[in-house]
């Protein structure tokens, strides 16, 4: 086969893996969000405390970086398409277990499992969209992320829907269901081994080791705290925000959803646009400001909604929504722009580089709640809420990691 013939293979191949990449994010999404809307019915049927379900959320993250670690190694060796076959079971059996646990221990171990699960398909799914890029010359990982938040949306309306007419051990056995049906169908459409890149550049100065402390892996350990920021601070929107709602400004069932979705809807937004913010300004531009605009519009906006919810009930609820819509539209493109910079660290193969900062920072998805429930009976939830506000602040302060790495413009 000629080149140009090889060229034109690889790149049919490559289009049909973004478009399946795409399908594979939504129902990300969709999956692994689906209990959200029902967290307070899940909290209450566990018998949880905020801090008691606050600490339950650990369970996810100890999954989520034994799920991120182990990755980077299998998708090095065997790719990242095998990976996904395995981790796309994984994630619909623990959310089923999640909907059925009536006891703390069976939520535990279901949060351990889809956390396990996800973080593969996370890190597995990251390595599919460099490579993707590559073949295609084209920047799409902030639109592979805008689906997943696509799904996190269809997830919390759907959720909030079915809380009228079905408990929430059906809505997540119905879901976790069809998802795992969808996964199967896409997911062969991926990129086989031989073409997502799992083994670096091919180059003698790309390594599949790097070590957790010293000079070569301060880059990582930056952009894992970057990306970490962005992780708290989307993982205490999406398990806190009903309960902010609830608790804070006794907003009713169906509608304390909101704030989720109007957070959902922003990262949509944000992320179908991030591809197009990060290619004219380059990714540290585009971090540092979202991260700082974006957080402290948050958390002036959230307060000021909070405290004005007895006498102004419809104004709070509107200044609670349009800061979590703020916080959605910094965040959207911060993490694929973390993790497009941890793809091209010289020296580093693009599936070590992703599962290290995969490893230091998707378990920040589930810890950064757990701190917000600890806070939260201590000094109430809406001042535990500054404390993701801070950290996606701080995401912003690190994007001048972002400088030293390849996927700068």
């Amino acid at each position: 086969m000629s080149t140009a013939n090889l060229l034109s293979v690889i790149t049919i191949q490559a289009t049909k893996a973004r478009n399946a990449l795409w399908l594979m994010f939504f129902v990300m999404g969709v999956v692994s969000m689906a209990w959200i809307p029902r967290i307070p019915e899940i909290k209450m049927a566990n018998g949880l405390s905020d801090t008691q379900f606050g600490l339950v959320l650990i369970a996810s993250s100890v999954g989520a970086v034994f799920g991120a670690q182990l990755s980077g190694r299998l998708i090095h060796r065997f790719g990242s398409r095998p990976l996904m076959y395995l981790a796309q079971v994984i994630v619909p059996l623990g959310v089923i277990l999640m909907g059925l646990s009536s006891s703390p221990l069976v939520l535990v171990i279901g949060l351990f499992v889809m956390g396990f699960g996800y973080a593969a398909l996370d890190v597995g799914g990251n390595a599919q969209a460099v490579a993707i890029e590559k073949h295609l010359a084209k920047r799409y990982i902030a639109s592979f992320h805008g689906m997943w938040s696509v799904g996190t949306l269809v997830a919390t309306l759907l959720g909030a829907g079915l809380s009228f007419v079905m408990s929430p051990a059906a809505n997540l056995i119905w879901v976790a269901s069809i998802g795992l049906v969808a996964f199967s169908v896409i997911s062969i459409r991926l990129l086989p081994p031989e073409l997502d890149e799992h083994r670096g550049d091919g180059s003698s100065v790309t390594t599949s080791s790097v070590a957790w402390f010293g000079k070569a892996s301060l880059p990582l350990w930056i952009l894992g705290i970057g990306a970490t920021g962005t992780f708290i601070a989307e993982g205490s929107a999406a398990d806190w925000g009903a309960l902010l709602l609830r608790d804070e400004m006794n907003v009713s069932v169906g509608y304390y959803a909101s704030a989720f979705a109007t957070f959902a809807l922003a990262m949509i937004i944000s992320r179908f646009l991030g591809d197009r913010w990060l290619e004219k300004f380059g990714p540290y531009k585009v971090v540092r400001f979202l991260g700082v605009v974006g957080g402290t519009s948050w958390g002036i906006l959230m307060l000021l909604g909070i405290w004005l919810s007895g006498p102004f009930p419809l104004l709070a609820i509107i200044l609670v929504n349009t800061g979590f819509f703020f916080a959605g539209l910094a965040i959207g493109p911060m993490f694929p722009a973390f993790i497009l910079g941890a793809a091209n660290l010289p020296g580093v193969a693009p599936s070590v580089g992703i599962a290290r900062v995969g490893v230091i920072s998707i378990g920040a998805y589930f810890v950064g709640p757990t701190v917000v429930g600890v806070l939260s009976d201590q000094v109430t939830l809406t001042y535990a809420m500054l404390y993701p506000v801070l950290a996606l602040i701080l995401s912003g302060y690190l994007a001048r990691a972002l400088r030293g790495t390849r996927a700068v413009k």
